[in-house]
């Protein structure tokens, strides 16, 4: 893996998404649109929404990100370019890792703009500063840039890498403690919960919420969820393959 080549192939694929206005779309205005749809949900609760938007502010990212990344390289598949691109020096990992930069550099600014418009539009309060909001929400879109990447390798179709979403990211979101404390689970759900990825972005964005300064919890979990992202890229460069019939 070298530089050029990462930076080549970073390149080619954000050159991409800048003629796809669709998809750009789908990764800036439809998060703010339910940012602004949430505050408006729980305009006679702010605890309520400063609580909800902070870890959303988490999962929009991840949920995007899987979306268009797996349909994004089942595309590059079907049509043959990941076929011709493996011809040249490239190899899965660059591909990957590029993939993984590109859509990261995207995210960030997916994330500034998501996250200024619930501070400074929408009221947003935290103890924690929004520069850790913004690089957890970052670390979370390659997660899921990373996890679409994974699932892409075991789908046909484009409409098979969509039926992934309720497969690899609804579980998380049901179990990350969005919606009921990790804490009140039974037993059973509470141990899966503790495997997923998610659970501990979420638990990162708790934690600045709650806390001035970074805490140890924190920390861990960012350094967790980087793990997992390292983790199933070279999962999902050890199932890439080159074409699909």
């Amino acid at each position: 893996m070298t530089a050029r080549i990462l930076r080549s192939t970073t390149t080619r694929i954000l050159r991409q998404l800048r003629h796809d206005p669709r998809t750009i779309g789908l990764l800036v205005v439809v998060p703010t649109l339910l940012l602004t749809l949430l505050y408006f949900m729980f305009h006679d609760s702010p605890g309520m929404f400063d609580r909800v938007a902070l870890i959303m502010l988490g999962v929009f990212p991840f949920t995007v990100m899987f979306l268009i990344t797996s349909v994004a390289m089942l595309r590059e598949r079907t049509t043959g370019t990941l076929e011709r691109l493996l011809t040249t020096p490239l190899g899965k990992l660059d591909l990957l890792f590029g993939y993984g930069i590109a859509f990261g550099l995207v995210a960030t600014a997916q994330a500034a703009v998501t996250t200024g418009l619930a501070y400074w539009l929408l009221d947003l309060d935290t103890a924690g500063s929004v520069g850790w909001v913004v690089l957890i929400a970052v670390t979370n879109a390659v997660l899921g840039v990373a996890l679409g990447l994974l699932a892409s390798a075991f789908a046909r179709t484009e409409f098979q890498a969509v039926q992934f979403m309720p497969v690899v990211a609804f579980p998380q979101i049901l179990l990350c403690g969005l919606f009921v404390p990790r804490g009140q689970m039974v037993g059973w759900l509470q141990a899966i919960s503790d495997v997923l990825p998610l659970t501990y972005a979420v638990e990162g964005l708790q934690q600045v919420g709650r806390y001035a300064e970074p805490t140890a919890t924190m920390w861990r979990d960012l350094g967790i969820v980087a793990g997992a992202v390292v983790l199933a890229l070279v999962l999902a460069s050890a199932t890439l393959r080159r074409r699909t019939a």
